[in-house]
């Protein structure tokens, strides 16, 4: 598949998703730009690290303001964001792969539970 083409698809992919899969996209950004940013770091390419730490924070934020606080779970996603925002900007700050890594576990099982959320609500 050519790059245009791989564009066209991905854009294609959000215009016509789901509130429920856009959501699902956010996480599965997040997660790519945590690994990217770790293998940034292995390289100790600081620079390419911070840019991807910085887009999966900007998703982290996204995720949160589209909480919907009439439902009690909002609250608690609200705190898992604040927690895995808060560890990306520390990580971000001490360039330290762990805290990155650990930010990654959180945001993968926020993807795995919302993909079950997902199964349920069909």
């Amino acid at each position: 598949m050519s790059v245009n083409a791989a564009t066209v698809y991905k854009d294609n992919k959000v215009l016509t998703a789901s509130p429920a899969e856009l959501t699902l996209l956010l996480y599965e950004g997040a997660i790519k730009f945590c690994n990217i940013a770790i293998m940034a770091l292995e390289k100790e390419d600081l620079e390419k690290a911070h840019n991807n730490i910085i887009k999966a924070q900007k998703i982290i934020m996204e995720l949160r303001a589209t909480l919907d606080f009439r439902y009690p779970p909002a609250q608690l996603f609200e705190m898992i964001y604040d927690y895995i925002y808060r560890r990306l900007i520390e990580g971000n700050i001490k360039k330290d792969k762990a805290i990155i890594e650990e930010a990654l576990e959180f945001i993968r099982e926020m993807r795995d539970t919302w993909k079950e959320v997902m199964k349920l609500a069909k």
